[in-house]
């Protein structure tokens, strides 16, 4: 890769995209008020409203996971239920949630 100036024609390019970039103002604002956070925005993840068959499909792969693990002692099937346990465990928590609400 060369890091010698641009040919005009390149150049051209640049300058366009930067003046069609530089007229969208909500890109503008958008870059101007980014922060980088050490948190992770979990709106998204509060807001997960489970089916009660997802969390069904969730319990019926742990357990079987759980069975074949013990069964098998396959370090691939206890890492895969270490995986999905968790998921399975706040999927229900949530479809618990969502059904005290009333």
């Amino acid at each position: 890769m060369s890091i010698d100036r641009l040919s005009d024609h390149e150049q051209r390019i640049l300058d366009e995209v930067e003046r069609a970039l530089s007229r969208d103002r909500r890109l503008d604002r958008r870059l101007r008020t980014l922060r980088l956070s050490r948190r992770p925005d979990l709106t998204q993840l509060v807001s997960y409203r489970p089916r009660t068959l997802t969390v069904l499909l969730l319990l019926a792969l742990s357990v079987t996971l759980l069975v074949t693990g013990i069964v098998t002692s396959a370090p691939g099937v206890i890492w895969a239920f270490a995986a999905v346990w968790p998921v399975t465990l706040f999927a229900s928590f949530r479809l618990l949630c969502r059904w005290s609400e009333g």
